[in-house]
């Protein structure tokens, strides 16, 4: 059925308790701020509106809460490069140790021994941001060969077939992206555009096994998260309750907050952790095909941009090691 231990990725994510926080913590209060700043636009709208009818006040109070959304969807869409380097990274950089048994530093908080290993791979938080996205492109293609692959076949219905296959796998993927960045931390490499290409190619020649484990980890994630929606509806709509104005459709709207919350928080980390143990376990051993590494870069320019970016860095690499200091 699938290749990954439930009950040790469990017990791996029990062991990073800190992050766990950590992660509640951020998401929690991502959540919270969506609730507040949009109950405050509501509140703005709801005072504007007393200037004119009841059907004036309505509407001023419905585009003050869209407003405070949007506003505050806005600081959350600048600030996802932060929360992926301190928040996703750092988790990543602890599993990475403890699927590979080793022990955590002594003296050492978990969060700041992972923040160091991080930034000693990763200096800046834009760098990891621009890779993750290069890396996103390349695994996308990836699930457009596998959609081609299956088009073609002579089988009824296979080009909408192929299409609904497409969408599920895009869905699919999203873990696998932090497993590529997981690779290029544990490998300990000073160029960590390097191993994210190694790792690419790795996934490229091991996409079978790995697409089938991405796919019920899929099914059991967003399962899940559509349990915690309906469980969250009530307490949103009391929220909206308490709003001025009543907004309507804001208790559909915060109760899939919660469960994004929660899928972010929780269940993200329980997927990435799986995958992390049927990526290593399926790559042991192998080296990167250079077929792949060719096929890849035919037909991504996001690998061909991201294969620059790691020959770039080696090159100046190996400059600054021939350098001499004068004397």
């Amino acid at each position: 059925m699938w290749d990954f231990s439930l009950g040790r990725a469990i017990g791996l994510m029990g062991r990073t308790l800190p992050f766990i926080l950590l992660r509640m913590a951020v998401y929690f209060g991502i959540t919270l701020g969506y609730i507040l700043v949009t109950g405050v636009g509501a509140g703005v709208g709801w005072g504007v509106g007393g200037f004119g009818d009841a059907n004036f006040r309505a509407t001023t109070t419905a585009w003050g809460g869209v407003a405070g959304f949007g506003i505050f969807g806005a600081i959350m869409y600048w600030a996802r490069e932060y929360i992926l380097y301190i928040v996703k990274a750092g988790h990543l950089a602890v599993l990475v140790e403890l699927i590979d048994d080793k022990p955590m530093p002594q003296g050492r908080s978990q969060i700041g021994h992972a923040s160091a290993v991080v930034r000693d791979r990763l200096p800046q938080a834009s760098i990891l941001f621009a890779m993750d996205q290069l890396i996103k492109g390349v695994i996308r293609a990836i699930t457009g060969l596998v959609r081609g692959i299956l088009t073609i076949l002579p089988i009824p219905g296979a080009q909408q077939l192929g299409g609904i296959f497409s969408a599920f796998l895009r869905v699919a993927v999203g873990f696998i992206d932090e497993v590529i960045l997981a690779y290029a931390i544990r490998t300990k490499s000073d160029n960590a555009w390097m191993s994210a290409r190694e790792a690419l190619v790795l996934y490229g020649q091991n996409y079978k096994p790995l697409l089938k484990n991405a796919a019920w980890l899929a099914i059991i994630v967003y399962g899940l998260s559509f349990v915690v929606f309906l469980v969250m509806l009530a307490p949103a709509a009391l929220v909206v309750y308490l709003m001025p104005g009543a907004w309507a459709a804001g208790g559909v709207v915060f109760a899939l907050l919660f469960a994004w919350s929660v899928k972010a928080a929780l269940l993200e980390p329980l997927a990435i952790t799986c995958m992390m143990q049927v990526y290593f376990k399926v790559i042991e051993g192998q080296q990167p095909n250079p077929e792949w590494d060719a096929k890849l870069e035919q037909m991504s320019a996001k690998f061909r941009k991201l294969k620059e970016q790691a020959f770039a860095t080696e090159t100046k690499s190996s400059s600054q090691s021939l350098t001499v200091d004068p004397v």
